[in-house]
């Protein structure tokens, strides 16, 4: 199980960080259509929402009963409906602002290095008590480094979509 989410976590934030490359500094500050975030933006709203994970399972943690993977297909199947508008948490509504490649890319490679270290060195069975996700409840550890993996490719759907209207060709 282990080994498994690292690898995931190293695809994913592989996947991540090639498309990041893939977007000119003017063309991750361009808007694509009304009504959308920049590139910047999504990346901003992904760093927001991965961040804190070594405090969170740091934090009060218990062994519950049940599968450690219990909720990963409930999150899969809403976030990978793609036909689904969400509405983010105030909380990860990433500012209006000119944002930097660099500065992005290093974010996201000390998230990734992060999420890699919970999975190495906490027991991914444990339920992280002072956090949760409404409509989900209370996640396992080896659920929240799931959750932060599927959100991510979520977006890496939308930033193909904002690609395809932005990048130069």
């Amino acid at each position: 199980m282990k080994a498994e989410l690292q690898k995931n976590v190293i695809d994913t934030f592989k996947e991540l960080n090639y498309k990041l490359a893939s977007f000119s500094e003017t063309e991750l500050n361009t808007v694509p259509f009304e009504g959308s975030w920049t590139a910047g933006q999504v990346i901003q709203h992904l760093i927001m929402g991965c961040s804190g994970f070594p405090e969170m399972c740091a934090g009060k943690t218990e062994k519950k009963s049940g599968k450690p993977d219990q909720k990963v297909k409930d999150i899969e199947a809403l976030f990978f409906n793609y036909d689904l508008k969400m509405k983010s948490p105030e909380a990860i509504i990433p500012s209006d602002i000119t944002y930097n490649k660099n500065t992005l890319t290093l974010s996201l490679l000390k998230i990734e290095k992060e999420l890699l270290n919970v999975s190495e060195t906490y027991d991914l069975t444990l339920t992280c008590l002072d956090s949760e996700v409404p409509g989900f409840g209370k996640f396992t550890i080896y659920e929240w480094v799931s959750f932060a993996l599927i959100h991510i490719q979520r977006h890496l759907n939308q930033l193909q979509a904002i690609g395809k209207v932005v990048i130069e060709k």
